[in-house]
């Protein structure tokens, strides 16, 4: 049999988010990542998103370990829902497993093996040799890899940017890319999310520059919303709160843990002085105030909303606070994030985001980057990953600018098979693949027809037609009762209510007393005559259900 390396994305080839992308030679399997997405304004109850991983359950003896770039969500949040159902060694760098770790522990999965990599490190996977390679993002610790296969070498670069002068000093790894690149890389898989965007990706230090703006003309509190994993963003609200004498307090369980957990490893640095516990803000000047906070994506239940709303314990918007929105808006929460800039407006702060200011800057490469990343690698194949499809051919033009032949590079979707053996590289089936939706403690029982109804009920609402049926003789003994809801309002619009009521006793008059008696038919027949109705008179199409009792 011929030997083959196949490339598997399972998720983040058509998204934003669920990136799992599983390597597989013969026998051997490693999975690198295992992420998931916040939902999208369709998914309306769910919680968050995770990748259908069936096909790793199914081929589970194969599987040699989980390899992880970074500590981002959108990479490690489907792993506790992986690791439930398989065990299998979980490999990443000191912070983005401390991250993992207590994820972990939330879903009582502490037995997992954790093996803690630090960048130029390498381990042996079945067949696999994987190398960890530096790059900056943002968030500490992010790495590439380099994986040496039977048949090859295959560059994934996690997610990157070029950053010349990044929080922690450690700069990307260009010497090893660049090695990759003269051994002779086989296949890249490269990071596609800005590949729309021209020139190059601020620096994460412009951010700073920013905040000593702000920090240097406010006299009342400043309060910070970012993402809780962005340690590098802590890290220069810490560093300027101290440079003009504030003093700083964490506030959201998740940004509070993943602090203690970066401070414990060392990527954090805040001196014993300066973190101050919420109850201590009332002792504190205004202008002495840091609050660094969660929310900068409208979160319902975040810190920030619960601000905004006037429903926080402890924090309450007064006049001369500064807030600024220190993260990008990710899309689909425009709608969230605006409302509670208004709230915060209209509550007298003053609030700043990315539309008015530098305050935030990408975690990813624009074009240039993307441009510098393929000539330093030099790939004979290329599969652009981690971006909706438009991301994906934006980044394949900027290679075949390159000289990448158009044939050598693949755009995958999700669950499509890269399949290449010595005689070439091409698209060979696929396996199954998806999304699974998680509701609660849910896991999987809301399928796309729930999510159809759920946004069937919201946008019609639904009629509810009761009535009690005497099973031996077929005799109506009572109703039909309407009960809407989302529909019409009931009290105000008693002639529909009134109307349809007749309609249905109507109908029911004119059936046989054998079909009466059978509900199936009964509940066929009251849905499809008011289905019809509502359409024709009021152009209205909300669910319908009739309930028949038999007595």
């Amino acid at each position: 049999m011929e030997n083959t390396l196949s490339v598997i994305p399972l998720g983040g080839v058509e998204e934003i988010g669920l990136n799992m992308t599983v390597v597989e030679y013969n026998n051997d399997i490693i999975v690198i990542d295992a992420g998931l997405m916040f939902p999208e304004e369709d998914m309306l109850g769910v919680d968050f998103v995770i990748p259908d991983f069936s096909y790793l359950l199914d081929n589970r003896e194969k599987i040699k370990g989980i390899v992880l770039t970074h500590g981002h969500e959108d990479h490690t949040g489907a792993l506790p829902f992986l690791l439930r159902e398989m065990n299998a060694p979980v490999y990443g760098t000191p912070l983005t497993l401390g991250l993992v770790k207590e994820k972990l522990r939330e879903h009582n999965l502490e037995h997992t093996e954790l093996v803690s990599i630090k960048p130029r490190g390498t381990i042996n996977l079945g067949v696999f040799s994987v190398e960890f390679i530096r790059v900056t993002h943002s968030i500490v610790d992010g790495v590439g890899l380099g994986i040496t296969t039977p048949l090859g070498l295959v560059v994934h670069t996690g997610d990157f940017k070029l950053d010349p002068t990044p929080v922690d000093g450690q700069l990307m790894d260009f010497l090893k890319f660049s090695e990759y690149g003269e051994r002779g890389t086989l296949l890249l898989l490269s990071d596609s999310t800005n590949a729309e965007k021209g020139g190059y990706t601020f620096s994460e230090k412009e951010v700073r520059r920013a905040f000593e703006d702000i920090f240097s003309r406010t006299q009342g509190r400043i309060i910070i919303a970012t993402f809780a994993s962005n340690i590098h963003r802590i890290q220069q609200a810490i560093d300027v709160a101290l440079k003009y004498g504030r003093k700083v307090i964490l506030c959201g369980k998740s940004i509070v843990s993943n602090a203690q957990i970066a401070l414990d490893l060392g990527y954090l640095r805040i001196p014993y002085d300066t973190w101050l516990r919420l109850e201590d803000i009332d002792k504190l000047k205004d202008n002495e105030v840091v609050i660094i906070t969660t929310g900068s994506q409208g979160e319902p239940m975040s810190v920030l909303s619960r601000i905004a709303a006037d429903e926080h314990k402890h924090i309450k918007i007064k006049d001369g606070d500064t807030v600024i929105l220190s993260a990008k808006m990710i899309p689909g929460n425009e709608r969230s994030i605006g409302k509670i800039v208004n709230h915060l407006f209209r509550r007298g702060a003053n609030v700043i985001y990315e539309k008015v200011s530098e305050v935030h800057v990408s975690g990813h490469a624009s074009k240039e980057e993307l441009k510098l990343m393929l000539s330093l690698v030099k790939p004979k194949y290329f599969m652009p990953v981690h971006g909706e499809y438009r991301h994906l051919v934006y980044h394949s033009m900027l290679a075949k600018k390159l000289d990448i032949p158009l044939e050598n590079i693949f755009i995958l979707r999700n669950g499509e098979i890269l399949e290449i053996t010595d005689n070439g590289a091409r698209k060979n089936g696929r396996v199954i693949s998806g999304r699974i939706y998680i509701d609660g403690k849910g896991i999987g029982d809301v399928e796309e027809m729930v999510l159809r109804d759920r946004l069937r009920l919201a946008h019609d609402g639904i009629v509810l037609i009761i009535l009690a049926v005497e099973k031996l003789t077929g005799n109506i003994i009572s109703g039909p009762e309407i009960i809407s809801r989302g529909f019409v309002f009931e009290d105000a619009s008693q002639e529909v209510i009134n109307n349809v009521r007749d309609l249905l006793a109507a109908t029911i008059n004119e059936l046989d007393k054998d079909l009466i008696s059978d509900t199936s038919l009964l509940k066929a027949k009251l849905r499809s005559t008011l289905k019809k109705y509502l359409r024709n008179t009021m152009d209205r199409k909300p669910m319908i259900m009739p309930i028949v009792f038999e007595v």
